[in-house]
């Protein structure tokens, strides 16, 4: 009999439901089909129109349990139901959509004549599928991060293993029912649930696996970057990140202050790209202070399936103590809670892994919670005389992944922009993510992108065919011994 794992809604504590636990067995059957698909099976030698079908019946089959996954994400993640439902759900549909339209496109083989004094070819450079790959995913957000891998992963032609977090996993499973349902062949896509601790160092260290793409902590990262370090493979890894949000005085206040609000205590703070430390112009910095944090306190608690809900529970109990530490630590080497800092009394709440949105003040660049990812809804607000100290500050840790500016002066903008080192940089805005344009990070953030041409090219093997087209001549190489 399988083991079995017990699934709990953090806003409550309550037992979900229970689901197995994939056995080694189970993982090196899912290797060997895999496997099997890929080398033997029909899923490579489709035609791409034929592909693009069986993506788009994917697409259309997460819209056509839009709600029941909405509800299951929220019950499992905790987070408000409005993101499940206008965020999370719609996106994870758009991404197979979109990939499924421009796979012809991002596939078509590329082709250059080149001709110099040695001699004249012809090259054809094709892309083509990186094999059988692993997408390890974590549990913030479950089903969206999972359909950014799985659609570009199966567009490009791949056969898939999908690992979601052993916390959240109950969305990708049904992604897997929707995946079968749309008929594709036996073995292209299978998930099993487990620890990665367990399975997800089998299915790194399996030479028989081609490709990883993980999205986590960097400590996962870099066991990940250890278990595949025995057989050579190709790795993609979106690692933490310690995101700063820039504040000019000539910003517009309203829009600067709501989206620094909205950039750390979206989804309980638990994203990489939480700008948990706000970097205010000193011109500006009580004026944005006093409204940042009379609309911090304004924050609803809540469960995530009540839609007045602005804010739910953090992930597990595990997590609620390590944000506190953080808190704790902070008070500890000089901070000042502003606001927040604390479970919050509410009886409503009591069983239920709350933390109040919190905001510290006064913290030294160089402290732990300057520098660390915390993963939950607390902001460091510091204080810059000069556009370079902000640059400074905002490089100052070994994170790389984004950054926000709220500025309207676009020589600034431009500046900033250019000096600042991550990966992505939002202007007066924050968490805009469209499917036609590459994310990913620097640094410890990690390496490789997501999304866009770029990030689906990730997926495939880059194949260079040369063809010598030397007129009236043999080529060169022909001589070169002289018989």
């Amino acid at each position: 009999m399988s083991a079995k794992q017990k699934i709990f809604n953090p806003a409550n504590g309550k037992l979900i439901t229970e689901i197995n636990i994939a056995s080694d067995a189970d993982v090196e059957a899912a290797i060997s089909a895999a496997r099997n698909a890929f080398d033997h099976g029909p899923w490579p030698k489709l035609s791409l129109a034929e592909r693009k079908s069986f993506i788009l019946k994917i697409s259309q089959g997460i819209l056509d349990k839009a709600g029941e996954l909405a509800q299951l994400e929220t019950l499992n993640t905790g987070k408000p139901i409005k993101e499940s439902t206008f965020m999370d759900i719609p996106s994870s549909a758009e991404t197979f959509n979109y990939f499924a339209n421009n796979l012809e496109e991002f596939l078509k083989p590329e082709e250059k004549k080149i001709s110099n004094q040695i001699a004249s070819v012809n090259a054809s450079l094709l892309r083509e599928p990186a094999g059988v790959v692993v997408l390890i995913v974590p549990w913030n957000y479950p089903l969206l991060i999972a359909s950014w891998k799985v659609a570009q992963a199966l567009s490009a032609g791949n056969a898939v293993i999908l690992k979601p977090s052993s916390l959240t996993p109950l969305t990708t499973l049904e992604l897997e029912k929707i995946i079968h349902e749309a008929g594709l062949p036996e073995g292209v896509f299978k998930v099993l649930n487990g620890s990665g601790e367990k399975i997800g160092k089998l299915l790194c260290s399996d030479k028989r696996v081609d490709m990883i793409s993980f999205t986590g902590s960097n400590e996962v990262g870099k066991k990940i970057l250890e278990y595949s370090s025995h057989n050579v493979k190709k790795l993609t890894l979106e690692l933490g990140g310690k995101s700063a949000s820039v504040v000019l005085a000539d910003c517009d206040l309203e829009a600067a202050v709501n989206g620094s609000l909205c950039s750390i205590l979206l989804n309980q703070g638990q994203m990489c790209t939480a700008m948990s430390r706000i970097l205010i112009d000193d011109k500006i910095y009580d004026k944005f202070v006093t409204s940042f944090l009379e609309n911090a306190r304004r924050i609803k608690l809540g469960a995530g399936e009540d839609f007045e809900t602005q804010m739910g529970p953090l992930i597990s109990d595990a997590q609620r103590k390590k944000v506190a530490e953080f808190v704790k630590e902070a008070v500890r080497g000089g901070g000042r809670i502003l606001c927040g800092g604390n479970i919050p009394g509410d009886s409503l709440l009591k069983d239920g892994f709350f933390f109040e949105p919190t905001v510290l003040g006064e913290v030294s660049p160089k402290s732990n919670i300057f520098q660390e990812e915390v993963f939950g809804p607390v902001a460091c607000i510091n204080k810059f005389s000069s556009l370079q100290e902000a640059v400074d500050l905002a490089n100052t840790t070994k994170f790389g992944l984004a950054a926000c500016i709220w500025s309207k002066d676009s020589a600034k903008i431009k500046e900033l922009s250019n000096k600042i080192n991550a990966g992505t940089i939002w202007v007066n805005t924050y968490g805009m993510f469209f499917n036609e344009l590459p994310y990913g990070g620097f640094k410890q953030s990690g390496f490789g992108k997501e999304l866009g041409r770029e990030g689906f090219l990730e997926y495939t093997k880059l194949k260079n065919i040369v063809q010598d087209k030397t007129e009236g001549a043999k080529p060169l190489i022909n001589y070169w011994y002289g018989f």
